[in-house]
């Protein structure tokens, strides 16, 4: 029996994972490099470790990593100036509330850069327990954040669906031993997912309760 829903956080509540790209993207320009789909989607999920591996790999071992991520951080800041959840998650959020499932967030991202955008979205205080990576070793596609947030919820893992957008994030979820709903965004609908338990193409093509019935059935 279902009891909880856990949501992943870039890209899924917020798609900062498409703006992400189109800034890494546009500052790439001045060094006449382009940053293919599939690259970017290594990292997606996870840290800017595999990213960052990347460029030094292909701009040299001399290149200015934290100069690339300035600039791209200046036109992410442009672009994302009206921050929008994605369609449906309030509606998930309302929902799981009203009926008395647990609710938590388990992010690769920061505690500050999670709840900075929940606050301003005014979404935070659906959230009963918010993982970080500050909170564990390492982030996905480790299991580690799924297993910490469904402690700290007190139910089992068989008790909780997790919604991803991303690979690594699939693979932390399903490690931990969760049902995964996939809602992929832009970069990451390409992405060789497997062994999930459905796939959406938005929080607005079912609702909760039929995901979970969907989900319980099988």
């Amino acid at each position: 029996m279902i009891k909880a829903i856990i949501f992943d956080f870039d890209g899924l509540i917020i798609d900062t994972e498409s703006v992400w790209y189109e800034s890494y993207k546009e500052t790439l320009q001045s060094y006449q490099f382009d940053l293919p789909l599939a690259e970017f989607g290594e990292c997606i999920g996870s840290d800017e470790t595999v990213l960052n591996t990347y460029f030094k790999k292909n701009l040299g071992e001399s290149c200015n990593v934290d100069e690339i991520e300035t600039r791209a951080f200046d036109i992410y800041k442009t672009k994302m100036s009206s921050p929008e959840a994605r369609i449906g998650v309030l509606d998930y959020l309302q929902e799981a509330n009203k009926t008395g499932y647990k609710i938590g967030l388990a992010s690769s991202s920061s505690k500050e850069w999670v709840t900075k955008y929940l606050e301003e979205l005014g979404l935070i205080n659906y959230f009963e327990v918010i993982v970080t990576r500050d909170d564990v070793k390492k982030v996905k596609p480790s299991p580690d954040l799924y297993l910490k947030a469904i402690k700290d919820l007190n139910i089992n893992s068989s008790e909780a669906i997790a919604f991803e957008d991303s690979l690594n994030g699939s693979i932390a979820a399903m490690t931990a031993g969760l049902k995964c709903v996939i809602v992929p965004n832009p970069v990451t609908e390409l992405s060789a997912f497997e062994n999930y338990s459905l796939r959406l193409k938005s929080m607005s093509e079912k609702s909760l309760s039929e995901v979970i019935e969907l989900i319980e059935k099988s």
